[in-house]
């Protein structure tokens, strides 16, 4: 299969303009002025739409619907002169119902961000043909790993359940200010599981909180190990729902401290927003009391919950961690960096200190660093990584900045 192009716009000298671009890079290029005759086409994952919004027959919006409907795997790229609001709020949408969303365009049309694009996809297809014809051999099926109930409660009897950190660095002084403990499962067959792959498991189960525990003891006694190296690294540990409804876990989490002789400000709880929904008394009096006892509180992926701001008011929260998704695209959408700047500010009213998850790239970086954010995570900075790969990146970083280096290196790092 090649490449189809297919132009879905009302107005003539649009679809002309567009034809003119697409042509010397793909040959098979059709031209839809009425939406309805293209719906009637069969596409396939190679095919490439340029669909306009603003349309007397049938809108954008509707032709999204339609297209959603039939599964389409067509790459999809939306038009519109009308308003970038809807424009924005027209690809939500369209991801939302699964369609494969690969860029948006305001009228007037960049002709040259638009013929980079294709020709990008170009290449992609070429690559994609020349793969198939020489490593056919190579293919393996694979075995996709769907853990049970007894595979989960072995994995925490055999010890299998690890923690793996990442670092977060204070964005003014590039210092390491602490790193977030996630938890991964090494399986002896299947190799790294993610955490997507079981904690779902573990909260049907009633499981969760025997994987918690793992979570608080290793994480606790690997911040006791730093301690002793002097070494004192704060650590943010993610609670579910189920854990914020034990009345008895903010004296077990001080015994445990205790216990150790560790400071419990270096230890933060992460809640997200939908996990203080169920039992909003039960947890407002766990959370309170933790706070009393001096651990730290943060509020995780916000602004992706129904009650943020009532949330913010009623619990002594000392962090807010803004969701990667907003992070992520405030480079190219005016309305996620409009969401970034009002959580930091919001946050700095409160006294918060705001954390930046999902930090991809220099970019990113440097528009969080200049609203005045005060801690970054994500790929841009390190990878979650084992304690023994941990410690050695936060050893080579020091070297890094006793040498005079002062920014943060751009590494481009793979998800585990």
């Amino acid at each position: 299969m090649h490449n189809r192009v297919f132009i879905v716009d009302d107005d003539r000298l649009t679809c002309n303009l567009l034809k003119t671009i697409v042509e010397p890079i793909f040959k098979q290029v059709e031209i839809f002025q009425h939406p309805l005759e293209f719906l009637t086409l069969a596409l396939n994952s190679e095919d490439i739409i340029l669909l306009d919004l603003m349309m007397p027959e049938m809108d954008g919006i509707e032709v999204i619907r339609h297209l959603a409907q039939q599964n389409c795997p067509a790459s999809l790229m939306l038009i519109s002169g009308y308003d970038s609001g809807v424009l924005h709020s027209a690809e939500t949408l369209a991801l939302s119902c699964g369609l494969n969303v690969t860029k948006t365009f305001t009228k007037p049309i960049n002709t040259n961000v638009l013929t980079d694009l294709l020709t990008t996809l170009s290449d992609e297809q070429t690559k994609r043909e020349f793969s198939g014809t020489h490593n056919d051999e190579f293919k393996q099926d694979t075995f996709e790993f769907i853990p049970t109930e007894k595979d989960l409660r072995d994995a925490i009897d055999n010890k299998q359940l690890v923690l793996y950190y990442q670092p977060q660095i204070n964005m003014e002084t590039q210092c390491i200010h602490g790193a977030e403990a996630l938890i991964r499962w090494l399986h002896p067959e299947f190799g790294i599981v993610p955490p997507d792959k079981f904690i779902a498991l573990a909260e049907r189960t009633g499981l969760i909180e025997q994987v918690t525990e793992v979570v608080i003891q290793s994480a606790i006694s690997q911040s006791v190990q730093w301690q002793n190296v002097d070494k004192a690294i704060r650590l943010s540990i993610n609670i579910s729902a189920q854990n914020i409804n034990s009345l008895k876990l903010p004296e077990q989490l001080k015994m445990l401290v205790k216990q150790y002789e560790l400071d419990p400000s270096l230890i933060v709880l992460e809640l997200t927003e939908s996990t203080l929904m169920d039992s909003e008394v039960t947890s407002l009096d766990i959370l309170t009391r933790l706070r009393l006892k001096g651990f730290q509180l943060s509020i995780d992926d916000f602004g992706t919950g129904y009650s943020s701001l009532s949330q913010l008011h009623k619990i002594p929260f000392t962090e807010l961690k803004i969701d990667q998704s907003f992070v992520a695209n405030m480079k190219k959408e005016h309305e996620s960096k409009a969401i970034v700047e009002t959580c930091i500010m919001l946050a700095h009213k409160l006294n918060m200190e705001v954390v930046a998850e999902g930090v991809e790239d220099k970019q990113t970086w440097d528009l969080l660093l200049a609203e005045g954010c005060d801690i970054a995570q994500g790929y841009y900075i390190a990878k979650p990584m084992p304690v023994n790969e941990f410690d050695k990146w936060q050893c080579e970083r020091e070297l890094l900045m006793h040498s005079g280096v002062s920014k943060v290196k751009d590494s481009i790092l793979h998800y585990y």
